[in-house]
């Protein structure tokens, strides 16, 4: 193993062209001086990701994900520095010239480079024993061919085949080859026995490799040509750290460009669907590998095109086993077609036996909405019987409630009803309820998932400092409940911090009166500690929904990922201080300069670790709730992320912490008063009315006992300087 001399990389990031290295993964759309895409790093539906050919960086505008050609490929492929530089390379024919690496970056890299190499070994030999061998020419050749596939399909698809006996032939021969036994058998390649022995997993099987969106093989597929029921049809590769299959969608390396190219992807069922589609001229095609979809092979998908094409064969239990994969499609806001294939042909015979045109055509001609298909095919599986056709109706109304456009919804309304007979106003007030009850399971199930799986984009962009709102803020509360605009303009202020720097450590607090020992606060923590001791509750709908959001990312997703990002930052720190201190030895000098270096380093490191746990603690929060499909939550959250004052850059600079202690309890005050101030109008009112004597008097208590609260309030506020026109308020 190798490390990348600079000069070198120079050379590459000379000749790269970001766009071009990110549109063979996302596609992308001219926007002026910029390109415009899907973010890959995050699920959306309206394109916020901008490619700058001229400043050579990629930015995401909703997540806050950006960077360059190389940290793109280590992102998004999971690739080292060293395994980016070597793809730009081979993209722009340059040789790399490396020097060795260190034992610990040999010992990060060899696991994940030792499989692939496995895999790229074992899809040379599988290649190699179809063409060269007796066996593999009579047997798997025979068989391709036999299914009608050209040698040009066999190649552009690295088609293979697996001898039967010896039963251990790839793992002798690539064993003798240098490889070790421990990454043939993590790669499942090789499968142990319980009694020790060793033997091949695709042994006489023609190979169908799988390979990544950057065109590395992460697993294979084997076919037996066996008759035998006992002998499972179809192996594939284990799961391992190079190959998740929720992750991977087989022919998307070879159909990427053609999808973008023409704005639609098609989605067949197996891997001879797939390469039969391909030869027919229809190279938009890719597999679901004959499961169904999932929520990463949809966002895979989105990437590339908005339009997605599902073909059937007449098999009524495939179509019904694929509904959860429609539903993903029609969640992601996918525009999505169905056709279904004459009785008795599949895509692959299908495309065997018509020209590129009649498929085409054919697709064109017979494709039909989603709706009226489920809805076909669920009333007649109901027949008569009045429970199941209910059954089946709502059934239906749960997968338009899906459907993320209220327009494009209220029309597939419409259609339903003309289908199954039932008025649509009827329709209507059920599928309400299965709105509002799919957007509850949508937060639950999201909270679930990402508290389980590990969160891909870790944003390393300065969070943006706070900036009070203006006075003159008179928006309209929204939730469509009547809230005074002084109390929302104080709640939108305080929902802003907790966006804007919600799990940013504040302060060390003592529990209680009897504490010896204190713990640490965030900002979040002190906002819900202030309101729950005085009771308080956001009045309004929609910023106390995004409040409950937040509490629940702190309470359920924060935890296991600040125990992940710390472990990552703290790698990243003491490989720095490790090469640090080896460049300020190797400089020489005497024992004093030394140790001053070393300490100035050791200094700038721990303010930089600070800097960087602020950043992803107080950023956490809001990119979280961003990936909310509840485009009001989105567009508020989007909005209160937003500053509408720029700061000038001879501003100096203000720390964050010291920012917000300062300013963070007079929002929180500032909200108290106001609700008082209410309460003291309210109570103003009744004492005008005619009331028996006790009642008059306990108001007039009550006045004077918030009167006095209100006047403490508005002393701590005084020390608010309000600047007219300035958009805010800072300390005097």
């Amino acid at each position: 193993m190798a490390r990348i001399d600079k000069a070198t990389v120079d050379k590459v990031l000379d000749v790269t062209k970001i766009e071009e290295v990110v549109s063979d993964f996302v596609s992308l759309k001219k926007r002026g001086s910029s390109y415009l895409g899907l973010c890959p790093f995050h699920n959306e539906r309206t394109p916020s990701f901008s490619v700058s050919p001229s400043r050579g960086i990629f930015k995401c505008f909703s997540c806050g994900k950006a960077g360059n050609a190389v940290s793109f490929l280590m992102d998004l492929e999971s690739m080292s520095y060293v395994e980016a530089i070597k793809w730009l390379g081979h993209k722009y024919n340059i040789e790399v010239a490396e020097r060795e690496l260190t034992s610990a970056e040999k010992e990060a890299e060899v696991e994940r480079e030792s499989m692939f190499a496995a895999n790229e070994y074992a899809l040379n030999h599988f290649e190699s024993t179809l063409r060269d061998t007796a066996d593999g020419r009579e047997i798997g050749l025979s068989y391709f061919r036999e299914r009608g596939i050209s040698d040009k399909m066999i190649e552009k698809f690295h088609l293979g085949y697996a001898l039967e006996r010896p039963a251990d032939d790839l793992f002798k021969k690539a064993t003798a080859a240098g490889f070790t036994e421990r990454y043939l058998v993590e790669t499942g390649l090789t499968v142990r026995r319980d009694d020790g022995t060793l033997y091949d997993r695709f042994k006489g099987r023609v190979i169908y490799p799988v390979h990544s969106l950057s065109g590395r093989v992460v697993a294979f597929g084997g076919r037996t040509l066996r008759k035998e029921k006992t002998v499972a049809k179809y192996v594939n590769s284990p799961e391992s750290r190079i190959y998740s299959k929720k992750n991977e969608i087989y022919g998307m390396y070879q159909a990427r460009q053609s999808i973008a190219r023409k704005k639609c992807c098609i989605i067949v069922e197996g891997y001879m669907d797939v390469i039969s589609m391909h030869q027919a001229g229809v190279e938009n095609t890719v597999s679901s590998s004959g499961t169904a979809l999932t929520e990463e092979q949809v966002r895979i998908i989105k990437r590339f095109t908005d339009n997605v094409i599902l073909i059937y064969d007449c098999d009524a239990a495939g179509i019904k086993a694929s509904l959860r994969g429609i539903n993903l499609l029609i969640a992601a806001g996918l525009s999505l077609k169905l056709v279904l294939l004459p009785e008795g042909d599949d895509p692959d015979s299908y495309a065997q036996n018509h020209t590129s045109t009649e498929v085409e055509q054919y697709i064109e001609t017979h494709k039909t909405d989603f709706i009226g298909f489920i809805v076909d095919v669920k009333l007649k599986e109901a027949g008569s019987d009045p429970r199941k056709r209910s059954d089946a109706i709502n059934e239906i109304l749960q997968t338009i409630a899906l459907i993320p456009d209220v327009v494009e919804q209220s029309l597939y309304l419409d259609e339903c009803s003309r289908k199954v007979g039932i008025e649509v106003n009827v329709l209507s007030r059920q599928l309400k309820l299965f709105v509002a009850r799919q957007a509850e399971e949508n937060y639950k199930r999201q909270q679930a998932n990402q508290a389980r799986a590990s969160i891909e984009t870790i944003v390393e962009g300065s969070a943006t400092a706070a900036v009070a709102p203006s006075d003159n803020h008179t928006q309209a509360p929204a939730g469509g409940k009547t809230v005074d605009p002084a109390v929302y303009r104080a709640e939108e202020e305080l929902i802003r911090y907790v966006l804007r720097r919600g799990l940013m450590y504040m302060c060390d607090v003592y529990p209680d009166p009897d504490a010896t020992e204190s713990v640490p606060m965030t900002v979040l923590d002190y906002i819900e500690c202030e309101l729950r001791n005085d009771g308080v509750e956001l009045s309004d709908p929609l910023l106390k929904q995004i409040w409950d959001m937040a509490v629940g990312i702190r309470d359920h997703l924060w935890p296991e990922e600040w125990l992940r990002q710390e472990a990552v930052l703290n790698e990243r720190r003491a490989a720095q201080l490790a090469e640090g201190l080896e460049q300020i030895r190797a400089a020489g000098g005497d024992t004093d300069s030394i140790l001053k270096l070393e300490a100035k380093l050791t200094e700038r490191l721990d303010t930089e670790y600070n800097e960087q746990v602020d950043r992803f603690a107080s950023a956490f929060i809001n990119r979280m709730i961003l990936r909310s499909d509840d485009r009001q939550v989105t567009d508020l959250v989007a909005k209160l992320m937003s500053d509408s004052i720029v700061l000038s850059r001879m501003y100096p600079k203000v720390d964050p912490r010291e920012d917000v202690c300062a300013k963070l309890p007079i929002a929180v005050c500032t909200l108290k008063s106001t609700l008082l101030k209410q309460q003291l109008a309210e109570i103003t009112r009744q004492l005008t009315e005619q009331r028996p004597p006790e009642e008059l008097n306990a108001l007039m208590h009550r006045y004077m006992e918030l009167k006095r609260l209100s006047m403490e309030f508005d002393k701590f506020n005084g020390e608010i300087v309000i600047t007219p026109g300035a958009g805010g308020s800072y300390m005097r």
